[in-house]
């Protein structure tokens, strides 16, 4: 049994998916609809950069979906079908793709609802305020202590629940780093701030959940032909306007990555693809999931490996 699993932020790079649209002409098209909803050519941005500007937020988030979907493309032109996966899930953005994968959102309304999301996030908190930090060597309920006994009041929760030893914290600064001294006193394998430009997955995130509350609301959505497993629940959804709540819930809540992949596991599935760019959520998949194969399509050899 397969699930279908699309990347977060993090996995771009300049030149992604450009082979695929030069290999493909049904994964050039993604870049072409994706182009055409922004009303700009963020394809060019996709392939020739710069990584700076390809890297912010509202950039990246519609960047990394875009080529999901064309890889995704690629699949379906050699004969593989959404419906060949049990389950769909995808980290953060990841869930955008992986709702436009199996129908329930359009790509063009999921481009827009991430350039939505990008910018909503990027402005709910002024720049120093807030920070995130990755806890290695540290499971989820130590790594949920240590952030709450950080907190002193400010805003200090487990964002990112990755895999067995990694968990991401996120919250005020001053707050993250009180988390990632405490965290090497409590046994952390090792603590650091991340390079990000907001908190992402924390309370702190409120004003851009309101406008995802808002921008959701506008667009249709449709069931899914293939269950959807949320970073929310760390199950499998297929009410429509359940997954349109959860997208909202999505923006202050934890990414339960590591259970839902245990969730999956635990119903039969046996293969991961990961399908878009990079391939960090096939590692955690192989640290979460032991017994399980991964398989990553993001480039055009990769989909003719299948043939193979």
């Amino acid at each position: 049994m397969k699930a279908f699993i699309f990347p977060g932020q993090g996995s771009q790079s300049v030149g992604m998916g450009k082979a695929l649209a030069d290999a493909f002409p049904a994964a050039r098209a993604v870049f072409d609809e994706v182009d055409e909803a922004l009303g700009e050519k963020l394809s060019e941005l996709i392939w020739n950069g710069p990584i700076e500007e390809l890297t912010l937020t509202a950039n990246a988030q519609p960047a990394l979906m875009a080529t999901s979907l064309a890889a995704l493309r690629a699949l379906e032109s050699q004969g593989v079908k959404v419906t060949d996966a049990a389950y769909v899930a995808g980290h953060s953005l990841g869930e955008y793709s992986a709702l436009a994968a199996v129908g329930t959102l359009s790509i063009g309304d999921t481009a827009r609802l991430l350039r939505r999301r990008g910018r909503a996030m990027q402005e709910a908190v002024p720049v120093g305020v807030g920070a995130m930090a990755a806890l290695l060597g540290m499971d989820f309920a130590t790594a949920t202590s240590v952030a709450a006994d950080a907190a002193q009041g400010d805003v200090c929760q487990a964002a990112n629940d990755n895999d067995p030893s990694q968990v991401v914290i996120s919250g005020h600064k001053a707050a993250v780093e009180r988390a990632v001294a405490l965290a090497k006193e409590r046994g952390g394998k090792r603590a650091m701030l991340l390079p990000v430009s907001a908190p992402f997955h924390c309370a702190l995130m409120q004003p851009a959940a309101d406008a995802m509350a808002d921008a959701l609301a506008q667009v249709t959505f449709r069931a899914p032909v293939v269950p959807v497993v949320t970073n929310v629940r760390a199950a499998a959804v297929t009410d429509p306007e359940q997954l349109r709540q959860l997208l909202v819930e999505q923006v202050t809540g934890s990414v339960r990555w590591r259970e839902s992949v245990l969730w999956m596991a635990g119903q039969g599935v046996t293969e991961f693809w990961e399908i878009g760019a990079g391939k960090a959520l096939s590692g955690m998949v192989k640290r979460i999931a032991k017994e399980s194969q991964q398989r990553n399509f993001g480039l055009p050899e990769d989909v003719a490996a299948l043939a193979g």
